[in-house]
């Protein structure tokens, strides 16, 4: 990036929590970065200069003059890549392009029968619509036992993939630079419930045999796409084998543990790699553990816990909408077991099970 007495400027589609925190990220690089709330119409239209640079938060977006000004400027960093990866149908295709693991699929069209799927896949199978799904929504399961059926309005919507049977869901996050250099963090463990991420934890010493094989099938992926900054990859792990479910091309929930575990979080990488700063490899400083905050309301205790970072983001409280997330470094046993324990004291029943598996994952021994 050529050195001027102007400071770079990043357009966010989207003002979500994701691009709050990467306005945050571009303070101490001196970038200027501005979240866009493209949701509620609007005639504006923005100063875009001819040398700024277009990102976004999500993977799709209504269509409206403000973002078709964003989306269509000269400088929208991998435009074509967030419909080819925001359609299941073409990101399965691409996976299977570059022969890089997934669950068995199919298109779901107007000829698929659905005692076919049962024989392909087996008695249980997974659909999900083509877009729009995501934290568990968008999805249907075909029983066999319960003699489930196509629904009508999903045909030629939606894909079917054989249900796997995984022992642990886990993630990698990495970044692509303009000259195509890749750097990624430790791979992250993640629970789910209910289709919501509601937990990670990164780094574990008994992953690292799987990050090679982890690297090289993103590798595949962001070369492909020439893509340029962050890129997410959630993995189901069976034995020694990972399975790509499903690519983010953005930063992601499961890559927050960064913004306490190391010293250059997936915020910052992705506004350096746009803005073609130099990246060194993160170093981890402490092993972290990522709380997602579900539909919970604020509790000032969580801030006296000595170990804690909260990011909340000022969002009215809904059923299964994500309103903060606690980072918990790890710097001795000794106060991750006391914070832990009173979280547990402090927060509803549904933060039980996944704050007794963080216990229980990190105390293995």
């Amino acid at each position: 990036m050529t050195q001027t007495n102007t400071k770079p400027k990043v357009w966010v589609l989207g003002n979500g929590q994701l691009g709050a925190m990467l306005t945050h990220a571009g303070e101490p690089l001196a970038i200027e970065v501005h979240a866009v709330n493209i949701m509620t119409p609007t005639d504006e239209i923005l100063p875009l200069a001819p040398h700024d640079i277009i990102t976004a938060e999500r993977e799709q977006w209504p269509e409206s003059a403000l973002s078709l000004q964003l989306s269509s400027h000269p400088h929208f960093v991998n435009g074509p890549v967030f419909s080819r990866l925001a359609d299941r149908f073409s990101q399965k295709s691409l996976l299977e392009q570059l022969n890089v693991p997934t669950a068995p699929w199919v298109l779901v069209d107007d000829t698929t029968q659905v005692a076919t799927l049962y024989q392909d896949y087996g008695p249980r199978v997974l659909m999900k619509r083509r877009t729009g799904g995501y934290d568990g929504k968008g999805q249907h399961w075909l029983k066999q036992a319960e003699a489930g059926d196509i629904p009508h309005d999903w045909r030629n919507l939606a894909i079917a993939e054989q249900a796997i049977n995984f022992d642990e869901e886990i993630s990698l996050v990495g970044v692509r630079t303009r000259a195509g250099e890749c750097v990624f963090y430790p791979l992250t463990l993640n629970l789910h419930q209910d289709g919501i991420l509601m937990a990670s934890i990164a780094p574990l010493t008994r992953l690292n045999h799987l990050q090679t094989q982890a690297e090289t099938m993103l590798s595949a992926i962001i070369h492909e796409l020439d893509y340029v900054g962050v890129m997410a990859m959630e993995c189901f792990r069976v034995g020694d084998k990972l399975l790509v479910n499903e690519l983010a091309p953005r930063v992601h929930n499961s890559g927050h543990w960064t913004q306490a575990g190391t010293h250059m979080d997936q915020f910052q990488l992705h506004l350096r790699a746009l803005c073609g700063v130099t990246i060194p490899q993160p170093q981890v400083n402490f092993q972290c553990v990522m709380v997602n905050l579900i539909a919970i309301e604020h509790d000032p205790r969580w801030l006296s816990l000595p170990n804690a970072e909260l990011y909340w983001y000022n969002k009215e409280v809904r059923p299964g909408r994500k309103v903060g997330h606690l980072n918990l470094s790890v710097p001795n046993m000794t106060v991750f077991e006391n914070s832990i324990t009173a979280l547990q004291a402090w927060m509803p029943a549904q933060y039980q099970a996944p704050l007794a598996w963080i216990l229980a994952e990190l105390t293995l021994k």
